[in-house]
């Protein structure tokens, strides 16, 4: 029993020295593309990128003048799902920059932001969105484009700061239906996420996530897989999921994508924002409609009539709403259709057009 506790004891503290090492390296191979910004209780992750001067802005003109609303050319604003960050809008976010200012960040504790510990729900994060902008100096008004967990953080921000926003884009919502009518089984399982989520902190702390990624990139596939299964099958098929995901960005942002996920705070973050989803669903369900704003809703094909449906109304909220059914596309449209989302940012801005 002696020989087992110390075997143990000499296997942690190796993995905490590779964890130490792998996160040293990382912060030198992969410094943050933008700027850190003090948004009170830490510092948040902000990338700003604009067209070369004399190139697009002309291709979008001011919007009229409303009363109580900025009269300026708005900045696309991009919000991520509730476990990723500015790198899922890496085959967006660069295309819109060429005709319009493209704002992309992390939130609390994803990729390069730092974790304020802030409270976590839709309102507070729209809150620390509008701070981080304001402190950044990007001034209103924004389209603001969100996909999946994103939708309800820039709803929340329409619903408390309408003035500050010219237009959105939702792309494949979650709504509060979802969320705040799930079975005893469904509760369950979301327990279990943020529960698997801190231990998946626990784990990056001593170097099991890195060499598990390391592992997974060099092509093994069987010692991933079995210490996956040793989480149940549902962690198993989250993690297929993941990584057929990641594998459709950019080959350059895989590196990147692996040493985020290589930290402990990645994992906290996430049981953060998995805890908040009931709570943020019960805020949205209460917020006020988004408003005579442009807004274009872009449904999965994949997605059932039900949620088409819920879709449908929330493009509603607006009279100048509408919802587009993507046919080939899974819930990462940004990701397998990424052109249809640019075109919806254009159609947004076009609307803002006198």
């Amino acid at each position: 029993m002696a020989l087992a506790a110390i075997l143990f004891a000499a296997v942690v503290a190796a993995g905490i020295v590779y964890q130490w090492i792998g996160t040293s390296r990382d912060a030198r191979r992969f410094p943050p593309p933008g700027r850190l910004v003090d948004v009170g209780r830490g510092r948040l992750h902000i990338q700003i990128a604009a067209p070369k001067p004399g190139a697009a802005y002309e291709e979008v003109r001011r919007p009229p003048r409303v009363e109580g609303r900025h009269d300026e050319i708005p900045t696309v604003v991009f919000d991520a799902g509730i476990s990723a960050s500015s790198l899922s809008w890496l085959k967006v976010a660069p295309r819109v920059a060429e005709f319009a200012r493209a704002v992309s960040y992390d939130r609390s504790g994803l990729a390069w932001s730092e974790r304020t510990h802030s409270p976590v729900s839709a309102r507070s994060l729209a809150a620390e969105l509008r701070v981080l902008l304001q402190a950044a100096a990007v001034p209103p008004p924004y389209v603001l484009v969100a996909h999946s967990f994103g939708t309800f953080v820039v709803r929340a921000f329409a619903s408390d700061f309408p003035k500050d926003v010219a237009g959105v884009v939702l792309v494949d919502p979650i709504f509060p239906a979802e969320w705040l009518t799930m079975t005893p089984a469904e509760q369950r399982r979301l327990r279990g996420g943020v529960f698997l989520s801190r231990v998946g902190a626990v784990l990056a702390s001593v170097g099991f996530v890195r060499l598990f990624l390391d592992l997974l990139v060099r092509g093994s596939r069987t010692g991933p897989k079995s210490a996956a299964r040793m989480f149940g099958s549902e962690a198993a098929a989250l993690l297929t999921r993941l990584v057929l995901q990641v594998r459709k960005l950019p080959e350059d942002a895989w590196p990147a994508m692996r040493a985020h996920w290589s930290r402990p705070r990645a994992f906290l973050a996430m049981a953060d924002h998995l805890g908040s989803l009931r709570r943020s669903a019960a805020e949205i369900a209460t917020a006020n409609p988004i408003g005579d704003v442009p807004l274009v809703v872009l449904t999965a094909g994949s997605q059932p009539e039900a949620a088409r449906a819920e879709h449908a109304r929330i493009a509603a909220q607006s009279p100048r709403g509408s919802q587009v059914v993507v046919a080939d596309a899974g819930h990462w449209i940004l990701i397998d259709e990424p052109d249809v989302v640019v075109d919806a940012v254009r159609r947004v801005l076009d609307s803002c057009r006198p």
